[in-house]
């Protein structure tokens, strides 16, 4: 009976409000997910963000992760190699996982001159895809690491995800574009 009342607090709350974020990344007003994969996605993202803070501290601030559909994109720094195996092996294990993509780079491997170029090969993609009225940049989370973009999160139709992927091929200097892009008809629940 709580469970009831607090998830029926949750949708109150969310529908009260013009605009919504649920969880770290995609926009409730844009998102093809029911409330419910919504709540089972944020459960698994906060699940994972906590283990790993008590795994060790420096990782809340280090390590973020974002979870559509329970596929898990992990993105972040870490001091060692054997540190990214580790938090993969916990993304695997958090409950309901369906893939995980690990997007972290190792301290160390980059200087300053490669992280601007990466924050500006971020910005351009994010400006670009405000600016492009066929898709909607709120449902994406944009990583670059060493120029290569890597993209998740979850278009419309077919149309919408062509249009990000020309976008982001349209930005100088890039060397690789790794999109986990899914479309809503793909949705897991989508298919029952």
């Amino acid at each position: 009976m709580k469970k009831i009342i607090s998830l029926f607090l949750l949708f109150l709350l969310i529908s009260c409000s013009s605009v919504g974020q649920f969880g770290a990344g995609v926009d409730i007003t844009f998102d093809p997910r029911t409330i419910g994969m919504q709540i089972d996605d944020t459960i698994m993202q906060k699940n994972l963000s906590t283990r790993l803070a008590l795994k060790d501290k420096k990782y809340f601030l280090s390590v973020q992760n974002e979870v559509i559909d329970g596929r898990i994109f992990l993105s972040g720094k870490v001091d060692e190699p054997e540190e990214k195996i580790q938090i993969t092996k916990m993304a695997w294990e958090t409950k309901g996982v369906r893939s995980v993509k690990n997007a972290i780079t190792i301290k160390g491997q980059s200087n300053f001159k490669s992280t601007a170029k990466d924050i500006l090969i971020t910005s351009q993609l994010r400006s670009a895809l405000i600016f492009n009225k066929k898709t909607k940049s709120r449902n994406y989370t944009l990583e670059t690491i060493n120029k290569n973009i890597y993209i998740f999160g979850i278009a419309m139709d077919n149309e919408e995800k062509k249009e990000v992927l020309s976008e982001a091929n349209k930005i100088f200097d890039v060397k690789n574009i790794y999109p986990s892009i899914y479309l809503a008809s793909e949705l897991s629940r989508n298919k029952l």
